[in-house]
């Protein structure tokens, strides 16, 4: 039990690592079997992971037994081990859909998707902001070969912009990690915490240009305007997996933009405290217009689902930008409520566009479905949750948002466009089941297909996530309360990490 904390990333790496050896990786039966067993395992240790960091608190897991600050370190708290426990679920769903067929488009999906696994989990465990970086390049180069899993003109175009911005993004990262380790010698986020309150004049200056680097380079993962425009046509181009396990990616930028300007570059920061605060407040709210007008614009599912990515990713980063427990509270509830969600419409969309023939998933007059009915419910349990609506988690996700707004200010700014957002969500779940239920002709298309048993399976557990997270949504919640405090108080996020280091 005392090596849990180092499991969501050594499962994935073992897995991963056994798909590339011989027999296993000449036969795709093999492979499918591994990667669901594979998957199962993580799912079960991020669970164990997250009841043990529930009962018994944090974490700190030093590689090698070389203790923080000089060593390697993984911190399991509760925000990162229900980050773990969401990938784990998403992996989970995702690869049940794929290993029905859509695994076969391209050479080395599996091993692929569990290296890519293993890099989003090592980013949300580590406690080491140059292991962030290292981590993310893993889950980044395993995801430049599975964007253009399935070949095609599109999906290599979507690629290469896709690539060529994130290795900018490595860039900048770098440099923003040079100046950061100049000035305050360390890397490791907790003793960068106690350290960067001491920082004064030209120093502090130095340390605020790396810092404010390191923003450009998590807005860029997270999606946030301006640097959001590979996001609509890289997600609607990936395959349907793909697509669907890309649903987390944004969730890392936002995570890392929590994790490091709240617990580095918070309230004890001295001449740093709050840095990012001006910057992402309008970025925030701008990504969310954005985001609005995008779905307005969506000729196409798979389009509209990747713009309501945006809308979500703001509506985070403006909780980033609040900057209270209560925000960080409801952005952690509204994070695992958009991912899932967000995933199973991705899925859902996929099935659609393969029964519709030649119209695929654009919004125009086609054939009808193979499975309508199956199809219909599963479209409005997904509309419900990402608009917002009640009964379902998008609508206390939201509530909980609006609630953490402080003052007249940010209400006045906040409330109207988190509501406009979800009317435009609204709008346009309206016409798009209007046309692609109701507008259609002739008979079932000859090459549509039905979608299998495990494709339903993998949709199924997504979609039914939604309710699940509102009838244990005060267990939820509370939970989600408590890992807030965690990250907003100093003396838990820090101090307690290094032992050895007086207040």
């Amino acid at each position: 039990m005392q090596h849990l904390s180092i499991f969501p990333i050594l499962i994935p790496l073992l897995f991963g690592a056994i798909m590339l050896l011989p027999p296993i990786s000449r036969d795709i039966n093999s492979q499918r079997i591994t990667s669901i067993v594979g998957t199962l395992f993580l799912l079960i240790s991020s669970a164990a992971l997250l009841y043990q960091i529930n009962t018994e608190g944090v974490q700190l897991y030093a590689l090698g037994g070389w203790q923080a600050p000089f060593g390697i370190a993984l911190v399991a708290d509760k925000i990162s081990s229900l980050l773990v426990l969401l990938t784990a679920f998403l992996a989970f769903c995702v690869m049940l859909y794929a290993v029905a067929g859509q695994d076969k488009g391209g050479a080395y999906f599996h091993p692929l998707f569990m290296f890519q696994i293993m890099g989003i989990n090592g980013a949300f465990l580590t406690g080491d902001i140059f292991n962030l970086f290292v981590f993310f390049e893993v889950l980044l180069i395993a995801s430049y070969a599975l964007l253009i899993h399935a070949g095609g003109k599109q999906k290599t175009q979507a690629a290469l912009h896709y690539v060529i911005l994130n290795l900018v993004g490595s860039s900048l990262f770098l440099f923003g990690l040079g100046i950061l380790y100049g000035t305050l010698g360390t890397l490791n986020m907790a003793d960068m915490a106690i350290k960067v309150g001491q920082l004064q004049g030209e120093t502090a200056t130095l340390a605020k240009t790396g810092a404010l680097l390191l923003l450009v380079v998590f807005g860029l993962k997270a999606a946030m305007l301006p640097m959001h425009f590979w996001l609509p046509k890289t997600y609607a181009s990936a395959s349907a997996p793909v697509a669907a396990l890309f649903a987390i990616m944004t969730k890392v930028g936002i995570y890392s933009i929590f994790r490091v300007y709240t617990v580095i570059f918070g309230d004890d920061a001295g001449e740093l405290a709050n840095i990012a605060t001006p910057w992402l407040w309008p970025m925030a709210l701008l990504t969310i217009t954005i985001g609005t007008i995008g779905v307005f614009a969506s000729p196409g599912i798979k389009t509209l689902s990747a713009n309501l990515v945006i809308i979500s990713s703001g509506s985070l980063l403006a909780c980033a930008a609040i900057n209270s427990e209560a925000a960080t509270s409801a952005a952690l509830y509204y994070m695992v409520h958009s991912t899932l969600a967000s995933a199973g419409l991705f899925l859902l969309a996929d099935v659609m566009s393969r029964q519709r023939g030649k119209a695929e998933d654009r919004f125009v007059r086609s054939r009808p479905f193979v499975q309508p009915r199956l199809l219909g419910f599963g479209f409005a349990i997904s509309a419900l949750a990402l608009i917002g609506m009640p009964p379902l988690s998008g609508f206390v996700g939201k509530i909980m948002i609006l609630q953490a707004t402080q003052s007249s200010a940010q209400t006045m700014w906040v409330w109207p466009l988190i509501l406009i957002g979800s009317l435009a969500a609204l709008i346009a779940f309206s016409r798009a089941g209007t046309t692609l239920f109701w507008r259609h002709n002739g008979s079932v298309a000859a090459e549509a297909e039905p979608a299998k048993i495990t494709e339903i399976m993998g949709i199924g557990l997504l979609l039914l996530a939604s309710p699940i997270l509102v009838v244990f949504g005060g267990d939820i919640s509370e939970f989600t309360q408590q890992a807030a405090h965690h990250l907003h108080d100093i003396q838990a996020s820090a101090y307690a990490l290094l032992p050895g280091v007086a207040q």
